[in-house]
């Protein structure tokens, strides 16, 4: 049987958003605003409360994308929920849950690349260090050495979010 660890509780990952916020801000400031690109699922939730901390602590104007790509098979089709004039010549933050390979991250990155940016960066929740390509995270929670055969799952709940090692 698997034991399950809780590695951040709901304060200790609203903490982690305040401060990656905070850094957010910091790599941007002198711009009118950014772009918050969350991965579909946990990436966009994820990004959609760092652009509601930026909010409270900035005066960036936050266009939130959210990003379509299939996990399964990064190979196929990616598309954006907003057209790329939207996010051209801006600095864009590529946001995501987990990083664990670096997989969805790269082609996520593959994607953007097609168009002129002004600075692209990433920010995780929780980064594995388990890369297979050399993605890093520019924003990141918290960093795990983990094992391969271990995996992180994060659970956002208004009330009750939790990240866990299993």
């Amino acid at each position: 049987m698997k034991t399950t660890t809780i590695i951040l509780d709901h304060n200790q990952i609203n903490q982690k958003i305040i401060r990656i916020a905070y850094q957010i801000y910091e790599a941007n400031s002198s711009e009118k605003e950014v772009v918050i690109a969350g991965i579909q699922g946990n990436g966009i939730y994820f990004a959609e409360q760092l652009a509601t901390s930026l909010e409270k602590i900035s005066s960036l104007k936050i266009i939130l994308c959210e990003v379509y790509i299939d996990k399964k098979n990064p190979l196929n089709a990616i598309t954006t929920s907003i057209k790329n004039s939207e996010y051209k010549n801006k600095p864009i933050v590529l946001v995501d849950d987990v990083l664990n390979s670096g997989t969805t991250l790269m082609y996520g990155i593959k994607y953007f690349l097609d168009v002129p940016l002004k600075r692209f960066k990433t920010a995780v929740l929780v980064n594995r260090n388990h890369k297979k390509y050399p993605v890093k995270a520019d924003f990141k929670g918290i960093s795990l050495s983990t094992s391969i055969k271990e995996h992180v799952e994060v659970v956002f709940d208004k009330k009750n979010s939790k990240a866990f090692l299993m």
